[in-house]
């Protein structure tokens, strides 16, 4: 079965979007911004699901937010591989902590955030 791959959320006003209306879910390494995509309320069409990733310059130098920023992408790769979150856009917030911690407790703690928001967009 071929995999939908995310789509990417760049523009500002997405980003703005889901601070403003999104659910925020904070965990250690990374802030969770979720949001049911509006465009996805057809029910005949099958939207994938859109990431966004930012890392504010309070994390450090452009070396600790570009690799905070690859290790949430792998990690939402391997977590969204394994759940159906089409229709959703996300936004992954880096941390602090999120260049330094262990990668199994990064992916961990994004997989319990993703069904949590999942949960709330299905009830």
């Amino acid at each position: 079965m071929p995999q939908l791959l995310p789509g990417r959320l760049k523009r500002r006003s997405d980003f703005l979007r889901l601070a403003a209306s999104g659910r925020k879910i904070v965990r250690t390494g990374f802030v969770l911004q979720a949001l049911k995509d509006v465009s996805a309320s057809d029910s005949t069409s099958v939207a994938p699901v859109r990431l966004g990733f930012t890392a504010t310059k309070k994390l450090g130098n452009a070396v600790i937010r570009n690799r905070a920023k690859r290790r949430l992408r792998e990690a939402a790769r391997l977590v969204l591989a394994e759940r159906n979150a089409q229709g959703m856009e996300l936004v992954l917030i880096g941390r602090r902590e999120t260049g330094s911690m262990d990668f199994a407790k990064l992916r961990q703690n994004l997989a319990q955030a993703l069904d949590e928001a999942l949960h709330e967009v299905s009830t």
